[in-house]
């Protein structure tokens, strides 16, 4: 590999480097900008839940009960408190979100009571662990490629790609879900190289470690296993042994939980992948997860038609250089090389495809594709470095990869700049959620507003907690049960209620409704 680089080293190596410190500048920077401004949706206000310690049924038990609340009750269910400790932490996983593996939530109550009780401090850990990418996908280019050069492009790739951003921002595992395939990946290479005791029972830490934090890492340990045994010519070589006890040993620390979600299965989390779909929004769904390593302006399902076919020849543009980048790996480098990023994409690039277009199941999300961008990051990285350096290249062609270059990097910097600079973006379900700062925004404004509803406390009335002002108070009551509203309130709002609430509002209290939009109403005295 280091054959084939260009002697031209030297001359890029100066300008390169301060490019890279520029773009790693920008990248960070990306990932702190405005963190606690954006909408704290759904999946966010759950996470809070279980750093909190409290179960929902809990919450609902004491908050539902028709009494007057402020956002100080409610943060009691948002933030580690004195009340509740890491085991019932794991407890509230265990009954009511199996599917969510610990690891994430327990480091980030303990960095939340460090840091203190904010969205700010609760987005930060992400944001953080975001920052470990950077290094493990150079030292991973160097023990892949054997070039520093091409781990120089990824870390540039990796720290303006739009996708890398929106999860480094979100209270979610995904930052360190993807810190975690780096580390394997990384170590499984060297061990394959070293051939230790040690390496391999580092590579087995590092699948421990994977294992508690995505339950899609199960497919990344899987692609390596082939990968492993393809490359040994599915012999049983001394690699193969070692190979076999670390993931054996990784799995064996795993089966605890894999008996918690097989005891208590939680098939209503994941109730959204039962939407059908049309073959054509399957596709174009795939289109967007994939752009979006390169390319993301915040297009949703519920932007125009018009909007998303304007963005059909930038979309060719990107798939054709990644499948491009793919066909150049393959063609010019060894083995050893090119299996395993191939591997590293199809870990769940493949059983989420055939979920998708054969059982008509939509598990295919940017957030459960984020191995398979890992791949399609080094495989890209490999051709603008190649392409950008090799002897063989004439002048015009280093022109045109100098200006593909420029493009994917300007287009990356461009989608992060508006990213930070929205408050509701794609991954935060805006066709269902895009009205709700609104919503609080109206409510806010009155001098003493009292907010009544009879909807679910999450997601929806605990994202309003975190977007009213502190003023706001809160009645939330079962359903088919009607609050009692008492006096010395300016303003009283209906937010997302049901028909029965609102028809018992205007009776029993001789009310009249004023709507607003679809979630809000307005209590007035009738006339």
């Amino acid at each position: 590999m280091k054959k084939e680089l260009s002697q031209n080293w030297n001359i890029y190596q100066s300008w390169l480097r301060f490019l890279v410190i520029i773009l790693l500048v920008i990248g960070v920077f990306f990932r702190f900008a405005n963190i606690d401004k954006k909408l704290y949706w759904g999946d966010e206000v759950f996470s809070s839940l279980r750093i909190s310690g409290y179960t929902q049924s809990e919450m609902n038990e004491q908050l539902g009960n028709g009494s007057l609340l402020t956002i100080k009750d409610f943060n009691k269910y948002q933030y580690p408190n004195s009340e509740k400790n890491t085991i019932d932490t794991i407890k509230g996983l265990i009954l009511e979100d199996s599917q969510i593996l610990p690891l994430y939530t327990l480091i980030t109550r303990f960095w939340v009571q460090c840091f203190g009780n904010s969205v700010a401090s609760v987005r930060s850990f992400s944001a953080v662990t975001s920052l470990f990418a950077f290094p493990f996908i150079y030292l991973l280019c160097e023990e892949l490629f054997g070039s520093s050069l091409i781990g120089w492009m990824a870390v540039t790739l990796v720290a303006v790609s739009p996708i890398d951003v929106v999860y480094a921002q979100e209270a979610r595992a995904y930052s360190l879900w993807i810190v975690t395939i780096l580390m394997s990946s990384l170590v499984l290479l060297r061990a394959m190289r070293l051939q230790t005791k040690v390496s391999w029972g580092t590579y087995t830490a590092t699948l421990i470690l994977g294992f508690y934090t995505h339950i899609f890492f199960t497919f990344v340990v899987l692609a390596q296993g082939i990968y492993v045994i393809t490359i040994e010519r599915f012999r049983l070589s001394k690699t193969t042994i070692y190979y076999l006890f670390s993931s054996v040993a990784g799995f064996i620390t795993f089966v605890p939980w894999i008996w918690v979600i097989i005891t208590n299965p939680q098939p209503e989390a994941v109730n959204w992948a039962n939407t059908k779909q049309t073959l054509f929004a399957s596709a174009a769904r795939w289109a967007g997860i994939f752009s979006r390593t390169f390319l993301d302006l915040g297009i949703s399902p519920s932007d125009p038609g018009k909007l998303k076919l304007a963005l059909i020849p930038c979309i060719l543009i990107i798939f054709a250089i990644v499948f491009y980048s793919i066909y150049v790996l393959c063609r010019r480098t060894p083995k050893k090389i090119w299996l395993f990023v191939l591997t590293l994409i199809a870990s769940v690039g493949i059983p989420l495809f055939i979920a998708d277009f054969v059982f008509y199941k939509r598990y295919a999300t940017s957030r459960y594709t984020l191995p398979s961008v890992l791949g399609i990051q080094l495989a890209v990285a490999y051709l603008l470095t190649t392409k950008l350096t090799f002897i063989s290249t004439n002048f015009w062609q280093k022109k045109l990869w100098s200006l593909v270059t420029f493009m994917l990097i300007t287009s990356g910097i461009i989608s992060c700049a508006l990213n930070s600079q929205a408050q509701v973006w794609w991954n935060k379900f805006p066709e269902k959620y895009q009205e709700y700062p609104k919503v609080a925004s109206i409510i806010s404004q009155g001098k003493k507003p009292l907010l009544i509803s009879d909807d679910n406390i999450i997601p929806a009335i605990g994202m309003m907690v975190h977007l009213v002002d502190p003023k706001v108070e809160f009645q939330i009551v079962r359903k088919n049960h009607l609050p009692e509203i008492t006096n010395g309130f300016t303003e009283i709002f209906l937010f997302n209620s049901s028909d029965f609430l609102k028809a018992g509002i205007e009776k029993i209290y001789n009310s009249k409704l004023q709507q607003i939009n679809n979630f809000l109403w307005k209590v007035t005295k009738s006339s």
